[in-house]
């Protein structure tokens, strides 16, 4: 192909992209659009052109879409969405997918500058979110929404934020922390007499101290340390023994003989020992509950789809919520949108995009009369269709009324401490009750003594820590690595996985455009024709051409005719230039199988074709061949044109299965899971949703994490996805460590039997060991995942 020539590159003043055309210019300044331009003169009308100078091009390309708000107007819509309102005040958190530099932060901070109605924004930038207070009665909230909109700031509203349960927990978890933080500290201070061995110390002081102990030792007993109390109630009643039970039973044990060592004025008391106990404790539960403000891993379809469509009533369009969307309602559906509901296609040229649901990569056409089913997306022109179904009776909607979507548990194989905390506690009474039987005989009091003791002693602190502080460090080794985690516990599932089921679509292809090539000989002016008949068409294949060809200024097209589903006919000046498939162009012509083309043809001479192959993710043949001691496969809702390209990949056919639904994605892993595998499923979309849910681990792959992805127990960034052998391996290397924490912990604790079972353990004993036996635990499984990490090229 002959190198067409490209105009001087002029980039747009506002967003960076590419100037095609000088139409647009304010104050000797070009913008790529009528949207961008729009934008600029915005901010300068309100002096807000500082908005330039944090970065360069810092804005977003954005396209007027007429009436898309209008469901804002809806009063019961507008009560769900708000966070607050009276008759002045309403306040309201949006979230803005497109914050993503200082520049973002300081024009959105500056809203009231665009409308006086607004008296406060506040960006949290982690969470994309804006929190904004406005007088409700100056300024609507689709007035404040197309506001965000016009300035390239739309905020993502989906149906999911309407019908969110409110199920928010308060968590005072920092609050119990720093109360146990404070009283250990104090109780610290209080015991250095003791710890130096002061004899000249006053008995009087000694005494008023210990009872100062007393009372800082009660808000972390009560306060601070009763969530344990209650889980280890709790699962008593289930008849069920977690690594709770051993720590309230210490926790108590602690307490009942600190004060009755200081009220007798026999001792001192482990006043120190049990605020340390459960400060750490608390510090490695926060430690434990890293979470990601920005991702959400509990999407459903209601993420998905729009609150409300356009319906069509005596001629003249409104906005209804979509709970309210009725059979026989005729619906407009405009580029982008996506069809809420199974509906008839009754005027306009459909070309849906079925991907997200079916997995199948080529936008289908669809002729007048057809149903087309809820879950697709509509690429081409506006459509009107008429509602068959139901929202909640639809085909995406019967996805989600599988058993897999009602399961409770979130973790669906069981802990190394959820193991080991049963046979723990079994053994740690066992132990206890023996040295109270053996001194018994001899001396009551020795054996309460050496009882409690045990029970302090053995307390299984280092164990509770052991795995937090080494699944926290794990947790950001896989997050710098682009690979986010649920929870803690998702880590052992992945140490645990013996079989992988991998989707094709989105998942081992990339999401990029597909890999193309020109067979034919274009001259500079052939490829401006070209590209020009593509570059007014919407469909997914000629904008794959129109990046291929590179920026061109188009030409004028006279006439234009593009037929859905076949092709584009296009008259430029003198020249006839036709671009479609075969029959489009020639009538009887049968394409080879598995092949996607877009012939050309100028002036009646055919001049070659595209071609189209999905492109695979980086290092997918290397990646499958350092799986190979697990067992893989591919499940697609993609025909299987490209079987014979992945037979390296996946070693035999039997195992590679095309044409799937999503309810057969589900049934095959319900059947691994049959044959006992422990099963990991990697999808991306709605199709996936179901076997993501029933695997063992569901892990959704995307290349943008912003972007809707299905339920599941980890994301993975689609730039790491060659990254999951190391990320397997380094899993095992986690469940290790905590095997090998949890001897160092035995180690301590046999120390600490030593002397709990004579009966004589001091105070300044357990005061040593506790926290000796904390750091130690920490020190080393920090330092041991790193190193691991490092070893699995991950730090």
């Amino acid at each position: 192909m002959t190198e067409s020539t490209v105009t001087e590159t002029t980039l747009c003043y506002h967003c960076g992209d590419e100037c095609l055309n000088t139409a647009y210019v304010e104050a000797e300044k070009h913008f790529c659009c009528q949207g961008c331009k729009s934008v600029y003169g915005i901010l300068s009308a309100n002096n807000l052109c500082s908005y330039y100078n944090f970065n360069d091009h810092p804005g977003l390309t954005r396209a007027r879409t007429d009436k898309r708000f209008d469901y804002l107007d809806d009063a019961g819509i507008v009560k769900e969405l708000i966070d607050y309102t009276d008759d002045n005040l309403t306040i309201v958190t949006l979230y803005i997918p497109h914050i993503h530099c200082s520049s973002c932060i300081w024009l959105l901070e500056k809203l009231n500058k665009f409308n006086p109605a607004i008296s406060y924004s506040r960006i949290d930038f982690l969470k994309k979110q804006l929190n904004i207070k406005y007088d409700s009665q100056h300024l609507s909230l689709r007035q404040l929404v197309q506001l965000l909109f016009d300035i390239g700031y739309e905020p993502a509203i989906s149906l999911q934020d309407v019908i969110k349960k409110q199920n928010t927990i308060k968590d005072n978890l920092v609050q119990r922390i720093a109360v146990a933080g404070f009283c250990f500290g104090n109780v610290m201070l209080l015991s250095f007499p003791e710890y130096l061995g002061l004899s000249s110390f006053e008995q009087s002081f000694r005494h008023f101290f210990g009872w100062l102990n007393i009372l800082f030792s009660v808000p972390v007993v009560f306060y601070s340390g009763r969530e344990y109390f209650v889980s280890a109630w709790q699962n008593l009643r289930n008849k069920v023994l977690n690594i709770d039970f051993p720590l309230a039973l210490g926790i108590a044990v602690l307490f009942v003989r600190t004060v009755v060592e200081i009220v007798s004025n026999v001792g001192v008391g482990f006043a120190d020992t049990l605020c340390g106990l459960v400060f750490f404790l608390l510090v490695g539960k926060f430690v434990q509950r890293k979470t990601y403000h920005h991702i959400s891993f509990e999407r459903d379809y209601r993420s998905f789809f729009p609150i409300a469509v356009q319906v069509i009533a005596n001629g003249v369009e409104k906005s209804v919520p979509l709970a309210q969307l009725k059979v026989g309602q005729r619906i407009v559906l405009r580029h982008n949108e996506i069809i809420p509901a199974d509906a008839i296609l009754l005027k306009g040229e459909a070309l849906i995009d079925f991907s997200f649901v079916t997995g199948e990569s080529i936008p289908v056409d669809k002729t007048l009369g057809e149903i087309i089913y809820a879950g697709g997306r509509q690429t081409s022109e506006a459509i009107e269709l008429e509602v068959v179904k139901l929202v909640s009776q639809s085909y995406l909607t019967q996805l989600w009324n599988n058993e897999a979507f009602t399961r409770q548990q979130d973790n669906r194989m069981q802990t190394f401490n959820e193991r080991v905390s049963k046979y723990f506690t079994y053994v740690l009474l066992a132990i206890a009750l023996g040295s109270l039987f053996f001194w018994l005989p001899t001396s009551l009091n020795r054996g309460l003594a050496a009882f409690t003791a045990v029970l302090i002693v053995a307390c299984p602190c280092a164990l509770a820590l052991s795995t937090p502080f080494t699944m926290a460090a794990a947790l950001s080794i896989f997050d710098k690595n682009l690979f986010y985690l649920k929870n803690t516990a998702v880590v052992e599932q992945l140490a645990k996985v013996d079989t992988i089921v991998f989707d094709k679509t989105g998942t081992i292809t990339t999401a990029a455009d597909s890999n193309m090539t020109l067979t034919g000989e274009l001259s500079q002016f052939e490829v401006r024709l070209i590209y020009s008949a593509c570059n007014s068409s919407n469909h997914p294949l000629s904008r794959m051409i129109c990046r291929y060809l590179g920026k061109i200024l188009p030409i004028n097209i006279d006439t234009y005719l593009e037929v859905p589903g076949k092709g584009i006919k296009a008259h430029i000046g003198d020249n006839s230039v036709l671009v479609g498939s075969g029959k489009f162009l020639f009538g009887n012509f049968e394409e080879l199988v598995g092949q996607t083309r877009v012939h050309l043809q100028i002036n009646g001479h055919y001049l070659g074709y595209f071609s189209f192959k999905q492109n695979y993710r980086v290092g997918l043949q290397q990646m499958a061949e350092q799986l190979e001691r697990y067992q893989t496969f591919l499940i697609s809702g993609d025909s299987d044109h490209e079987k014979e390209s992945l037979l390296p990949v996946f070693k035999s056919a039997d195992r590679m299965n095309f044409n799937q639904s999503p309810q057969n994605k589900l049934g095959f892993i319900q059947l691994l899971q049959h044959l006992k595998g422990k099963v990991m499923m990697i999808g991306d979309g709605l199709n996936d949703a179901g076997a993501l849910k029933q695997s063992d681990l569901g892990i959704a792959v995307t290349d943008n994490i912003n972007n809707f992805s299905p339920g599941c127990d980890a994301i993975l960034d689609g730039r790491s996805f060659n990254k999951l052998p190391a990320f397997l391996k380094f899993s095992k290397s986690t469940v290790t460590i905590i095997h090998c924490s949890f001897a160092i912990s035995l180690t301590y604790n046999l120390i600490g039997l030593s002397y709990a079972v004579t009966g004589n353990l001091s105070p300044l004993t357990a005061a040593i060991l506790m926290p000796l036996s904390t750091a130690t635990i920490i020190s080393f499984t920090t330092i041991a995942t790193h190193f691991a990490a490092k070893r699995r090229k991950l730090a």
